[in-house]
């Protein structure tokens, strides 16, 4: 068993904590193999309706742990291709697909591929001290794990190249007024109002909140007549669905409605 990946389960939620504090929290094959495990079987448990994605310590991701990447302790040039689909893609495609809330909360600094993995969740909280960093320029890379798909497609054309050829820091404040994350908070506050509102998203309407993820990805590619399609299929299963009929009848009754997800 590794102590990289912290998983803590609540009602209806679970935190899953990056945990090489020491190496601000940088992926070695060890820790992305947990991760992953650890997100399939929160993606897999109809018993866990949320989850919040954060980091042990003063960082909250580094990205990749060079040290495994050095190539003077390697025979030939390594395959990083080969580490993308290996281990990052499957990792942030099953956070993005997964059929719940996802909640980061962003502890400190989020470089290279850590921003990366922030920027693949449903909200983004990030503390006030906090950075975003694509760090990759600065070994000669491009922003992999969606982190170029994000870049542009958050903040348009020229902020994703600025961001990703200059390698400067975004401070959380100013990230939050460019709309690429959520809400910047005080960094006392932050990780309790990131598990309140994972709280929250739990003991909601889930089921609707999968289908309005599903909307808005399919967006960026669908043409608008397709997407109209979309959302009258995905209105047709929320209409069936049993959280629709308890949200309706709570509203009608004047009470709080009691969602389970289905």
């Amino acid at each position: 068993m590794t102590d990289s990946i912290l998983v803590d389960s609540h009602d209806g939620w679970r935190q899953i904590t990056l945990n090489r504090p020491n190496q601000l929290n940088s992926f070695n094959e060890e820790m992305h193999l947990a991760f992953r495990a650890a997100l399939e079987a929160a993606s897999d448990d109809a018993g866990c309706r949320a989850v919040l994605i954060t980091g042990a310590g003063r960082g909250f991701c580094a990205g990749q742990d060079l040290g495994d990447r050095d190539p003077a302790k390697m025979d030939g040039p390594p395959d990083l291709g080969k580490t993308v689909r290996s281990f990052w893609a499957p990792n942030v495609r099953l956070i993005r697909g997964m059929a719940k809330p996802v909640v980061c909360a962003v502890n400190g600094v989020a470089a290279g591929a850590g921003s990366s993995i922030a920027l693949a969740c449903d909200i983004v909280l990030a503390a006030k001290s906090a950075k975003f960093i694509q760090s990759f320029s600065r070994v000669g890379l491009i922003p992999d794990t969606g982190g170029s798909w994000h870049l542009r497609e958050m903040l348009g054309e020229a902020r994703a190249k600025g961001l990703a050829l200059t390698a400067e820091p975004l401070p959380a404040e100013k990230a939050e007024a460019w709309g690429l994350i959520w809400k910047c908070l005080p960094d006392e506050t932050l990780l309790e109002e990131a598990q309140a509102m994972t709280a929250r998203f739990a003991q909601g309407p889930t089921f609707g909140y999968a289908q309005t993820k599903r909307a808005i990805h399919a967006a960026a590619t669908d043409t608008y007549e397709d997407h109209l399609e979309l959302e009258a299929e995905l209105m047709k299963a929320c209409g069936e669905s049993a959280d629709y009929a308890e949200g309706v009848t709570a509203f009608l009754n004047k009470r709080e409605p009691k969602f389970q997800g289905k």
